[in-house]
């Protein structure tokens, strides 16, 4: 850890500061003494649940309460709190990943990233999914879900600052199950368009209506290749988009077509 801070001494004036991410159970107050000498400024932990009994089932080497006691040393420190959740793992299911991401908001973290989980190539994830023993999340299903983990975290105030895991070919190459998206936030922010826009189309009788929206949302309101547009006509809607700026991003109103 030193030699790694060590190296950052003749650049760090040109910046804010570090962002680091490590495992709950490595943090103590000598670190965090440690990593504030050196200007680190924002701290995120590799929690991925706060379920100690998915936490154990894949090896997570630490608790729930690992959790909770960083956060609470990194906050009492007057760092940034990152905090790092996994959706899909093994032994987890849609409850208990919605359970963990309320257990996250509880901590009140600066920020948080969600992982859906992966499945690759020479892993103990691959043997289980091998032997039946561990069904992936599929595509649709991550998305459903992290969808709503998106809504609660955006209702609390809580930015998600990365949602679904970088692209690489070496990850593309070495997966096991396909599950993966590489534009999977855009997926989900369109899904929760599309959901609400359902759901308030209960209280119009209209089958043509009018949808209002910030003009930064509309990608995420037509869905990619227009698909939540088409899913709509499918239904028997006739949309048009109009603009309120007034609007947050997945804010929508719904009106009749005069």
């Amino acid at each position: 850890m030193l030699r790694l801070l060590d190296a950052t001494k003749p650049y760090i004036d040109n910046f804010y500061g570090i962002r680091i991410s490590t495992r709950p159970d490595y943090i103590n107050r000598e670190v965090l003494s440690i990593l504030k000498s050196y200007k680190v400024t924002t701290i995120e932990l590799g929690a991925q649940s706060m379920d100690d009994k998915v936490l154990t089932l894949n090896n997570r080497g630490h608790l729930s309460s690992d959790v909770v006691n960083a956060s609470k040393l990194i906050k009492e420190f007057d760092f940034n709190l990152g905090l790092q959740m996994m959706t899909g793992l093994y032994g987890s299911n849609s409850d208990s990943d919605i359970a963990t991401a309320k257990k996250f908001i509880e901590l009140k973290p600066d920020c948080v990233r969600i992982y859906p989980t992966v499945v690759v190539k020479n892993t103990e994830l691959e043997s289980l999914y091998t032997q039946g023993k561990y069904t992936p999340s599929t595509l649709e299903q991550s998305i459903d879900l992290c969808a709503d983990l998106l809504c609660l975290f955006n209702d609390n105030n809580i930015d998600v600052i990365r949602l679904g895991l970088h692209y690489s070919d070496s990850l593309v190459d070495s997966m096991v199950y396909n599950n993966y998206h590489p534009a999977f936030k855009e997926l989900c922010e369109s899904r929760i368009m599309f959901n609400k826009t359902v759901k308030l189309l209960n209280d119009i009788s209209s089958k043509n209506i009018i949808v209002y929206i910030n003009k930064k949302s509309l990608s995420k309101f037509l869905g990619q290749h227009k698909s939540n547009i088409n899913r709509l006509n499918a239904l028997g809607y006739n949309v048009k988009v109009d603009f309120d700026n007034t609007l947050s991003k997945y804010e929508i109103i719904v009106k009749e077509q005069r």
